[in-house]
């Protein structure tokens, strides 16, 4: 393959100090660093690796549309990964910044599939959220021979009571407006006193409290619930 190189880089869910040495290594020798970003917000991935960059760099945010009706996400990713092709094909390496682990729910994903057969790619794993989520709440997921779920939040709710039936762990993610459904079933199932809550886990905002005590107008879409092993030491 000829041209630039693509680098898919997990920066971990919020604590610069998660970032690994090569993920540093590598935002700071690319050319080009791209990254992701709400429109009008600024960029949580760029901003735990700003202290790493230099003026001399090509920076390319993407900027998702404030919902699919306003463009379809395929198309979006189509667009993107065709300015990403752009400085590829030219010689130049890009870092594709991606919150938590660019291979787990990771946005880099999308682009990895468009680019991946046409040019040199390396994928530098990431802290994922859900892992520290768990750490955060100093909650062990999985023991021995347990089976651990990471269920999305937005899915039908008996979906979610099939799977939370046939694990022993799981972690219920992007919670966000699904936090009264999600809570609900977690009662119906008597799980919701082993389940806890954590939002933008390792960032300076962030907040655990238990289910309770939450109010569902206040949950981000950075929020998870982690519902932990029951197992214990005899």
């Amino acid at each position: 393959m000829t041209g630039g190189t693509l680098y898919g880089i997990g920066v971990g869910p919020g604590d610069p100090e998660l970032l690994t040495l090569k993920a540093v290594r590598l935002v700071q020798s690319c050319p080009v660093v791209a990254y992701p970003a709400a429109e009008q917000r600024p960029s949580i991935a760029r901003g735990i690796v700003s202290p790493h960059l230099h003026e001399g760099q090509i920076e390319l945010p993407f900027r998702f549309p404030i919902s699919e009706s306003a463009m379809p996400l395929q198309k979006f990713y189509d667009e993107v990964a065709e300015q990403l092709s752009e400085h590829l094909a030219a010689g130049r390496d890009v870092a594709v910044l991606c919150e938590g682990d660019p291979m787990l729910y990771g946005t880099f994903m999308y682009l990895h599939d468009r680019l991946a057969d046409r040019y040199r790619t390396e994928v530098v794993p990431g802290v994922s959220s859900i892992t520290a989520s768990a750490s955060v709440l100093g909650l062990p997921l999985a023991y021995r021979n347990d089976v651990l779920s990471i269920i999305p939040a937005g899915l039908p709710a008996e979906t979610i009571r099939e799977r939370l039936r046939d694990c022993d762990s799981a972690l219920i993610i992007k919670v966000g407006r699904y936090f009264e459904k999600v809570r609900e079933i977690l009662r119906e199932l008597d799980l919701a006193r082993r389940a806890q809550y954590v939002e933008r886990a390792t960032m300076t905002s962030q907040r655990t409290m238990p289910l309770d005590e939450i109010d569902p107008k206040s949950v981000p879409y950075v929020s998870m619930i982690v519902v932990p092993s029951a197992w214990r030491p005899s």
